[in-house]
């Protein structure tokens, strides 16, 4: 039995880690933390809890004198906050999943151009692994330090890997198209997060700024082999979860859709949530699970492939993955607590 803790647990992401966990017959949650909501019941904040999980959150000034009980600790706080608290883990052989961005770029230089925060984790930056399941595996398994993907570049890369591992696209010709629900902005109270703001509309945000650019771009090189400038452009639907990428490349020479998507499923055909559809992938069919469901098209008038890609932004994009890495870490069944379909309607 390994024991967790879960700092940042009011969070959307955070909630979504507990009720996972809640099922895992390996793991006892030792404590739960939280910024904002210290010394109050959780099912307080979540009712969906009520009378099924009973702990208190402890104020995250406690996190520390608490560590020494753990084997494991969840971070899903806003970027800039897991440096500290990642250092004292680790000086005691406490393992780490960062949910959130600090461990995720190779270079603090690039981090700190487009997070605008100071890199205060210089001296264990390269304990990181990134956390993309199927394509880090191994090195995961022997980590004590994982940095779970951004939910963006999870749905982004998962569809862009067997293009890149067999070098069929030109790499200079990339566009990413992403639409995500409105958890992806997290639960603090935001303008552009009211129903009466988001509800009835659709609007791209962050053009040519986002922050998952960088880690999309740096992922992708490392598979092709060289530096990798895309375009990204993320956008807000108005439902509660899900995120649908869709990729564009021009293909390297005239290829039969078909084959691409055998490249596909050979490359996934031993991934539990990876699945290759003939049928465009929707959010509805992911929703509440972890599966990342792939298409693929090819426009032969401009010699394009289109990949489109649809996860659950909480489930695969964040807490999903999340456990899905911490059971290889410590040599669980891959899928415990995470094997299951979407509720529909």
């Amino acid at each position: 039995m390994k024991k967790i803790g879960i700092l940042g647990v009011t969070g959307y992401a955070g909630q979504q880690l507990l009720g996972l966990l809640r099922t895992h017959s390996q793991i006892q949650i030792e404590f739960i933390a939280s910024y904002s909501y210290g010394g109050q019941e959780f099912s307080s904040i979540y009712e969906n809890y009520f009378q099924e999980f009973k702990k208190i959150c402890i104020s995250s000034e406690k996190v520390e004198e608490n560590l020494k009980k753990i084997d494991l600790l969840f971070i899903a706080l806003p970027h800039g906050k897991a440096f500290e608290i990642t250092k004292k883990a680790l000086d005691i052989g406490v393992k780490v999943i960062d949910l959130g961005a600090d461990f995720r770029l190779d270079e603090f230089e690039i981090y700190e151009e487009w997070y605008k925060v100071p890199f205060k984790g210089k001296d264990i930056l390269s304990q990181a692994v990134y956390g993309l399941t199927e394509l880090n595996r191994e090195k995961i398994s022997k980590s004590n330090l994982i940095a779970n993907p951004g939910c963006y570049p999870t749905a982004s890369l998962l569809g862009l890997i067997p293009l890149l591992e067999k070098n069929i696209i030109d790499t200079d010709s990339i566009i990413i198209d992403a639409k995500s629900g409105v958890s992806g902005a997290g639960r603090s109270s935001s303008i552009s997060s009211l129903m009466c703001e988001c509800s009835e509309s659709i609007k791209a945000y962050a053009v040519g700024t986002h922050r998952h650019t960088p880690e999309i771009e740096q992922e992708a090189g490392k598979i092709s082999k060289k530096k990798i400038t895309l375009t990204f452009t993320p956008h807000l639907i108005p439902m509660n979860r899900g995120i649908l990428s869709v990729i564009y490349a021009k293909l390297q020479k005239n290829i039969e859709e078909e084959e691409i998507k055998k490249i596909f499923l050979e490359k996934y055909k031993n991934e539990k949530f990876i699945r290759i559809k003939d049928n465009l992938p929707e959010t509805r069919w992911v929703k509440g699970s972890n599966y990342c469901d792939i298409s693929v098209r090819v426009d032969k008038r401009t010699k394009t492939v289109i990949v489109i890609s649809a996860i659950d932004n909480l489930m695969k994009g964040a807490a999903g993955q999340a456990i899905q890495n911490m059971n290889l870490m410590f040599g669980f069944e891959e899928t415990k607590s995470i094997d299951f379909i979407s509720i529909f309607p």
